[in-house]
């Protein structure tokens, strides 16, 4: 009979405290979920290294990539809802979706899921000129049509931010709502993500850490360029909290499943998590939206995602087999997030 680990939250708070000093994080946020449950969330550090805001489970981060299994999720809820399919190509739900390249008419939605497009990457975030209105999405998927595919579409894996903001549009488009409200009211809603958002202006008041780069000097100073662009606001710009990432954490163990609500089908999450491509370096394999590395057994099963934008950088590993998890985040664009994350699950 295998030993359960005694959690020793000690041990935790030390590997915590030194990976911090390592990398001269200003502040970071972790939570931890073990059978289903939040075993620990906690905050280390300041919010901003001008004041001295400690941050907890319940400061707000900027969770840059990570942002992307929100979308693939709210996709994939329409397309159990009969709302769309995602065998079919993006131009059946976007007509104005256009690439200066006639392959793009056969791009479909599972495609842009799994970074299968064959289109590049965005060049430019324009993080320092930013648009808030509610059309911009809309705006910038017509603007791409200037853009050619670097192979074709199905061929092999490259990661695109790209592809979506597209799929944010198609959400917008299919339900009738902005992009920001669908996912407010049918992803984050429900899961009791009360303080999450993709507005930025929607953030509580004095909640959200600041981002923090390396100056010429080697020294960390508050950024004056603060990550958001409406335009990039499903590739990147969720806002959330430790504790609220638990609990949609606990709605992947639970295939699907929150407090007693659906929220996904657990036909859906098996689609998610199936293999479709690897991507050419290591056990990694893309499903859809999120990344799958396997290294043989079962238990050793992960399902993640990273994020990463001008002074952020964040991680989620589930095991759903091993029955745990961890969310880090990190008001600095630090190194070795991915092996800290998985010395902090081996440990519980």
């Amino acid at each position: 009979m295998e030993m359960k680990k005694m959690f020793k939250k000690d041990e935790l708070e030390s590997i915590v405290l030194d990976y911090m000093e390592e990398e001269n994080i200003p502040g970071l946020a972790l939570g931890l979920v073990k059978d289903r449950k939040i075993l620990y969330t906690n905050g280390f550090g300041v919010k901003n290294i001008n004041k001295d805001e400690k941050i907890t489970e319940e400061t707000i981060f900027h969770m840059a990539s990570i942002s992307k299994t929100f979308v693939a999720t709210a996709i994939m809820q329409l397309y159990e809802r009969g709302k769309l399919d995602i065998y079919k190509p993006v131009i059946d739900y976007i007509p104005y979706f256009k690439l200066a390249d006639k392959r793009y008419k056969e791009i479909t939605i599972q495609q842009m899921l799994s970074h299968l497009s064959g289109m590049p990457d965005v060049e430019d975030y324009e993080w320092d000129n930013p648009q808030y209105d509610d059309n911009a999405l809309e705006r910038y998927v017509k603007s791409l049509d200037d853009i050619k595919l670097m192979w074709e579409p199905g061929e092999k894996f490259s990661y695109s931010n790209i592809t979506y903001e597209i799929l944010g549009d198609i959400i917008s488009k299919v339900s009738g709502m902005t992009f920001e409200k669908y996912m407010k009211e049918n992803i984050l809603n429900p899961l009791e993500m009360n303080n999450s958002t993709y507005l930025k202006q929607d953030v509580p008041k004095g909640s959200l850490v600041s981002p923090h780069i390396r100056n010429k000097s080697g020294e960390i100073e508050v950024s004056n360029i603060f990550p958001y662009n409406r335009i990039h606001g499903p590739s990147s710009t969720l806002y959330s909290n430790a504790l609220e990432i638990c609990n949609y954490i606990i709605a992947y163990m639970n295939k699907g499943r929150y407090n007693g609500k659906e929220i996904f089908k657990e036909e859906t999450y098996l689609k998610m998590i199936k293999p479709y491509k690897e991507i050419g370096r290591g056990n990694k394999k893309i499903g859809l939206g999120w990344f799958i590395e396997n290294n043989g057994e079962d238990k050793d099963i992960k399902i993640m995602h990273s994020g990463e934008d001008i002074g952020f950088r964040s991680n989620l590993i589930i095991q759903p087999e091993a029955g745990k998890a961890i969310i880090v985040m990190s008001n600095y664009r630090c190194r070795g997030i991915s092996a800290f994350s998985k010395t902090i699950l081996d440990i519980i």
